[in-house]
């Protein structure tokens, strides 16, 4: 997926953890992730009306794949397939990407939970972060999360992403109005540990 955006198209990597731009062929393996993860993913995710299985399948893949390459061809995000040992197992995006005095995106994230507590999500985030304020020229990453996703606010936690704000009834979510606590991070937070990747490399260690 060829783009304006600075940084984009990118591929990263740390060991067994590889992010990469989606391909027109990821969508069997995309499809299969989705649908064997509904009661994993579908408490936490802003998706459109339908069945899991007909919103995440093959055919609906195409779709969603068109959109991430126009959002990215526009400069306005960076979606990465998420890879562990050369297989697609989740999705990380940086999205809603503000140019000039602000130099601002919104990091979100899914992982398949078989390989959930492996560090994968984490190792990702920190990869991303690290090349949005390097080659993406980018200043600050937010990320919001449901209170009661646990999972998702320990993957911030770990990488010293500041907890700032409660934003009630933010996003409609799983029927209803979702609080959600918003966390950031800004380049400068990063520079003096060498960056977000070697942050989390001394936490694991």
């Amino acid at each position: 997926m060829l783009g304006s955006t600075p940084g984009w198209p990118a591929v990263l990597t740390d060991g067994p953890v590889l992010l990469r731009p989606y391909k027109r062929g990821d969508g069997k393996v995309w499809s299969e992730v989705r649908i064997a993860n509904q009661k994993w993913l579908a408490p936490w995710e802003s998706a459109p009306p339908g069945p899991w299985a007909e919103m995440n399948s093959v055919r609906a893949y195409h779709y969603v794949y068109q959109d991430m390459k126009r959002a990215a061809r526009r400069g306005e995000s960076m979606p990465f397939a998420v890879c562990f040992e050369d297989r697609l197992v989740g999705h990380l995006n940086l999205g809603n990407i503000v140019r000039r005095a602000f130099s601002s995106a919104y990091a979100g994230y899914w992982v398949d939970a078989r390989v959930a507590g492996r560090g994968v999500i984490p190792t990702a985030l920190a990869l991303a972060v690290d090349h949005a304020f390097n080659a993406g020229l980018l200043h600050r990453i937010e990320v919001n999360i449901r209170p009661e996703n646990v999972p998702s606010r320990r993957v911030v936690e770990k990488l010293g992403f500041r907890e700032e704000a409660y934003h009630q009834r933010y996003m409609h979510i799983d029927g209803s109005w979702r609080d959600h606590l918003g966390y950031a991070l800004t380049s400068e937070e990063v520079a003096a540990d060498g960056g977000l990747l070697a942050r989390w490399r001394r936490v694991r260690a």
